[in-house]
């Protein structure tokens, strides 16, 4: 499952930086996350970071990009480098 972000976002800032795939990017007018990138965290972190700091909550599942959590860590892995 890869994350979005609703037109809630108010451009804070703060979730950029800590994306340990590099995921999210400022759009035209808010922040989105590229689901290619996304691993909501899967092999960083016990929980997707952006949402952790995320002051107006706005950074949700993508129902659209629905995944396992095998497919999130073997994207960790292939993003990474990691050993599987």
């Amino acid at each position: 499952m890869a994350l979005y972000i609703t037109d809630q976002c108010v451009n804070c800032d703060v979730c950029e930086p800590v994306c340990p795939n590099g995921a999210i990017r400022m759009g035209p007018e808010i922040y989105e996350i590229v689901p290619d990138r996304c691993t909501e965290c899967v092999g960083h972190h016990p929980e997707p970071q952006c949402v952790a700091v995320c002051p107006v909550e706005c950074i949700f599942v993508d129902p659209a990009h629905t995944e396992s959590r095998a497919t999130l860590q073997a994207r960790y892995e292939r993003l990474t480098g990691a050993p599987a």
